[in-house]
């Protein structure tokens, strides 16, 4: 009885712990739970958002599920764009013990209050803040519930990639939102090696007027580029559209990417205007996309209840509406973990003197760190989509509709996201299957671009709206047929000059341009200075853009005049070289060029000794080495079981000599008997029979074909001797020889024409002349058709080529390079070749250099096959030997006890080696073989081979 009720009493007190942890779980949640919401009530997105996050509040109060008798009371105010009133309305949030704020909307105020957030660790959950800096170890307790601007950067990057433009001008809001989104989409072009050629930055007072967006666009019209990125708010970029299209720069050839601005517009405010519709027709421009589901569907038609159809709902509000339940579903969570919403003033704020500011009202929220934990990782579904960050605090899988301004609306051309790039299919779709950015999968559908064309903008123009190209052009002084001014005249005519001018006929568009001369006319111009003037032309334009603060369109000033005597191409035979292409763009090169050496030649006459040309010193003593080395090789292998090869010493020598020259001409008499021998002297007989065939084709073609020679031999007998050599003035052959080739400078001579490349080659090194002259080979091919006595010698050792230089990046020469590509496929640089540099050329132009002698190096491989199989021969037999001398030296020895020495047992070996084989053994298995044949088959043996029978009576006899 005592312990039922011992166990009575267990079973009460366990209940009522239980039931005072309960009560304690219920009783720490209050009853309303303060949150704040900052944005700007006037503004398209937060017309939205301010229902959006009504209709949130009243959803999360009436679900049971979540918060459990706890109330979301949230409370809105007005931050109307500015960081001052932005800040000053989130110190008032702190004075009512909020404990997260929704926003703020603006990227400029989300910096001045992120500070204060962090210090009293209230968390910000901003839907449209989309500045990347803010996503910064920086700023902890803020955080995007919307994609950053660094991915819709990415999607910018992408579609300006797709449609194959390389730079493009931005046009931005000048303040953090505007700067940072610029300078995440200046990385993003980088990866794709594309670039923003221009910035344009419109002021952010709200008293920007027109006359100052005239003054940028106008900047805009004389750059280049002819895409457009919009980075700016709606008020601004409406008005950047109507100035632009007065400025008909909503026309054929440009291209306008705005950023999700413009949806929050288009999504809450259409039908716009008719006349701000046919502002901004053939825009491209993203939004966030949100995924189809029946909850969103849903909510849109209860929008349009709410709204009765006056203001539209965009992303922004979706976006909104779900961070209401972010912070509902974070707040549960923190409940869950035993938080207790608390609060305790700053220490910090006591010594301030607040002089009536009332600073102690505000207080730390005690758990935010907590709270904020909890919202980083929640993960639910939202009317966005499915809601979760990842370990850099975004959301993970962003994604943009692309959409084409086009009538009275606008149309998706397709998707973009961080998994799949551009496609026509939802990302959702392709989540399911493995990543897959290759440029054949990106894909888009048709657009309308401006000016109600489907033809996709070229993406630039000619700068400065389309002035002359100025085109330097070197005035030569030699080599003519290349480049020639007319005589007082601003004319020029030659071989690149025709390549140029045909080239240019292909452009889809027209080009105006006009020479400009370069040079004293009195010697060849360095072409390195000529060059440069484009890039320093290029420094002077970005220096003088980035520093006038005034209007283009202003009458031209002095400095703009210095500008334009640089040049914006250069036309000529410009080398295409390394240092040239670090700084300079080329065209595809019209010529293939490379430095080759002119010499002198003389005829080469056959002398008693002619028949020793073909081979190398080298090359004979080696070949006659072997002779003998494969004599002595066969010598030592036949001299036991070959009579042939035995006999007294000076006879074994002179048998030696004989045969090993002999194999020569195939014939050596003497019989091999040995299987080594044999392998042995087969190896050397195909080495002969190589050497004998080349040996016959070179002296054939030097007695038969008539020879030059020259006592330069190439670059590198250049670089050996100390002899001057000549380049021709202006050219990059003079750097070359002295930094590449290492040739002192004091032996360079520049010479300016083909009438002292002649002159100074005939004199020669020894009266003031040159021993040889390095140039390229097209002015090499036009001085030797008219020089008989000069030759090239060695081979071109460099490769490059003649091309049109441009600006860096310069999409002209991108079009001009397919130009050259089509005028070499239809036959047309073929043609102009032929017009300008074919003449006559020498009748002894069919004559031959003379023809490298045949050295070692073109047979190693034969002679080192055949010493190995000598080698091999000898170590087999050296085998064989020591067998043989083991198996006899017990037999020998006078005494078990009795140690033989080592002289003894070599003389025994060398003996062992000059003794005759006995080869009774063998003969006596020949005789058991021969008798095994018919007689009639011996008879008829011997009348065959009468020689055959004596030699076997001689055997028999022996044995006997």
């Amino acid at each position: 009885m005592d312990s039922i009720r011992f166990g009575c009493w267990v079973f009460l007190f366990c209940l009522l712990l239980s039931t005072t942890g309960y009560s304690r779980n219920l009783t720490s949640r209050p009853a309303v739970v303060n949150i704040g919401a900052l944005f700007t009530f006037e503004s398209s997105i937060g017309r939205v958002a301010k229902i959006a996050i009504q209709e949130a509040v009243k959803d999360v109060n009436a679900n049971s599920s979540i918060l459990r008798g706890t109330k979301l009371n949230v409370d809105m105010r007005n931050s109307n764009c500015s960081g001052f009133i932005g800040m000053v309305e989130a110190m008032r949030f702190m004075e009512t013990d909020v404990v997260a704020i929704i926003g703020p909307q603006s990227s400029v105020v989300a910096h001045i209050i992120s500070h204060v957030a962090n210090q009293l660790q209230v968390p910000l959950l901003s839907f449209a803040a989309t500045d990347p800096s803010l996503n910064s170890l920086q700023f902890p307790f803020f955080v995007q519930t919307t994609p950053s601007d660094l991915h819709q950067m990415a999607a910018v990057s992408d579609v300006v990639d797709y449609y194959g433009w390389k730079q493009v001008t931005a046009i931005y809001i000048d303040d953090d939102y505007g700067r940072n989104g610029i300078s995440a989409l200046g990385d993003k072009l980088a990866e794709r090696r594309c670039r923003i050629s221009y910035k344009a930055g419109i002021p952010p007072d709200s008293g920007v007027n027109r006359t100052d967006i005239l003054d940028v666009l106008i900047k805009v019209a004389l750059m280049e580029s002819r895409v457009i990125i919009l980075h700016v708010n709606p008020d601004v970029g409406f008005e950047v559209f109507s100035v632009a299209n007065r400025l008909q720069m909503m026309g054929n050839g440009w291209a306008w990417i705005a950023t999700s601005w413009l949806s929050s517009v288009l999504d809450s405010a259409s039908p716009l205007p008719s006349e701000t519709m046919d502002s901004i027709q053939g825009v491209l421009f993203l939004r966030q996309h949100t995924p189809d589901s029946d909850r969103k569907r849903g909510f849109y038609s209860r929008w349009r209840k709410l709204t009765s159809g006056s203001l539209g709902l965009n992303s922004y509000g979706l976006y909104a509406y779900d961070s209401v339940w972010l912070i509902a579903h974070a707040i549960d969570a923190f409940f869950n973990q035993g938080g207790i919403i608390s609060f305790s003033n700053d220490s910090r704020l006591r010594s301030v003197k607040d002089g009536g500011l009332h600073l102690e009202a505000m207080s730390i929220f005690d758990d935010g760190k907590l709270l904020l934990n909890n919202i980083l990782q929640s993960d639910l579904v939202g009317l966005t989509g499915r809601i979760k960050f990842d370990k850099d605090r975004s959301l993970i899988l962003p994604a943009y509709d692309v959409n084409n301004v086009f009538g009275t609306g606008f149309k998706r051309i397709g998707y973009w996201s961080n998994y799949s790039g551009l496609t026509v299919v939802p990302p959702e779709i392709l989540y399911t299957n493995p990543p897959n950015r290759s440029s054949a999968n990106q894909q888009l559908y048709k657009v309308i671009w401006p000016g109600d064309t489907l033809i996709t903008p070229r993406g630039w123009a000619f700068a400065n709206n389309g002035k002359q190209l100025r085109i330097g052009v070197p005035i030569r002084v030699s080599f003519r047929e290349f480049v020639s001014q007319a005589r007082e005249t601003d004319t020029f005519k030659g071989f690149c000059i025709d390549v140029f001018t045909t080239a240019i006929t292909l452009l889809p568009y027209p080009v105006q341009y006009q020479f400009i001369p370069f040079g004293d006319g009195e010697n060849n111009p360095s072409y390195t200075e000529l060059v440069n003037k484009i890039t320093t032309g290029c420094e002077c334009i970005v220096k003088l853009f980035a520093t006038s603060s005034s209007s283009l369109y202003i009458p031209v000033s002095d400095s703009l005049i210095f500008l334009l005597q640089f040049f914006d191409a250069v036309v000529g035979d410009i080398a295409i070289v390394t240092n040239r292409t670090k700084i300079l763009d080329f065209t595809q090169p019209y010529v293939a060029s490379g430095l080759v050496v002119v010499a002198p030649f003389r005829e080469s006459n056959s002398i008693a000794w002619t028949f020793l040309r073909p081979f190398s010193a080298r090359l004979w003593i080696v070949t006659g080495c072997f002779f003998f080395v494969v004599g002595l090789v066969v010598w030592i292998l036949e001299h036991r079981i070959n009579d042939e090869f035995r006999g007294p010493p000076k006879t074994q020598i002179i048998t030696v000599i004989w045969f090993s020259l002999s194999t020569l001409f195939f014939a050596h008499r003497e019989n091999t008997m040995s299987t080594l021998a044999r392998f042995v002297l087969l190896i050397w007989l195909f080495v002969v029979l190589i050497i004998n065939s080349n040996y016959t084709a070179s002296l054939t073609s030097i007695l038969t074909v008539h020879q030059l020679s020259s006592p330069i031999k190439g670059i590198e007998s250049l670089k050996e001797s100390d002899e001057p050599v000549g380049y021709q003035v202006g050219s990059f052959a003079e750097y070359y020889l002295s930094e590449e080739v290492g040739i002192s400078k004091s032996r360079l001579v520049a010479l300016g024409s083909p009438e002292e490349y002649a002159k100074s080659l005939q004199l020669g090194p020894g009266k003031g002349g040159v021993a040889a002259i390095v140039d390229e080979r097209p002015y090499v091919e036009l001085f030797l058709a008219g020089q008989c006595t000069f030759r090239i010698v060695g081979r071109e050792f460099t490769r490059s080529g003649w091309g049109f230089a441009f600006p860096k990046d310069s999409p002209l020469a991108v079009d001009m390079s397919t130009a050259i590509l089509a005028l070499s496929e239809n036959g047309d640089l073929q043609r102009i070749h032929d017009k300008w540099l074919m003449q006559n050329t020498c009748s002894s132009d069919t004559s031959e250099l003379e023809a490298d002698k045949l050295h070692l190096r073109s047979f190693w491989g034969l002679f080192l096959f055949c010493g190995i199989a000598c080698l091999i021969s000898l170590l087999i037999y050296v085998l064989q030997i020591t067998r043989l001398f083991c198996r006899a030296a017990p037999a020998e020895s006078a005494s078990p006890d009795q140690c033989p020495s080592r002289p003894g047992n070599i003389r025994r070996l060398l003996t062992l080696m000059d003794q005759k084989k006995d080869r009774t053994k063998n003969e006596s298995k020949r005789r058991k073989l021969e008798r095994s044949f018919s007689g009639k088959d011996q008879d008829g043996e011997s009348l065959r081979n009468p020689k055959r029978k004596e030699t076997e009576s001689t055997i028999a006899a022996t044995s006997a």
